[in-house]
């Protein structure tokens, strides 16, 4: 069975395609990878499709979750990284 997409108003699109942008730009500047981006708008998505509309909520839930997922690659060792 498939997944159930959410619609989004063209509001909204607006509002999360604005927390997306914000977002990237309080990155370094060599963090702002596609990667990067891709993650946050799924983060921001994810959180919208659950009610939330609160720019800041959604721009820190996104972030919150990227910087949690980036710290556990610096807490690798570099050895366990070359291998």
């Amino acid at each position: 069975m498939g997944k159930i997409g959410a619609v989004f108003q063209p509001e909204l699109i607006e509002l999360m395609k604005a927390v997306l942008d914000d977002a990237t730009a309080t990155l370094p500047e060599w963090k702002r990878t596609s990667a990067m981006k891709a993650e946050i708008a799924s983060q921001i998505l994810a959180c919208a499709a659950k009610g939330e509309r609160d720019p800041i909520a959604l721009k820190n839930y996104a972030l919150l979750t990227v910087v949690e997922c980036s710290h556990y690659s610096h807490d690798i060792s570099p050895e366990r990284r070359a291998v």
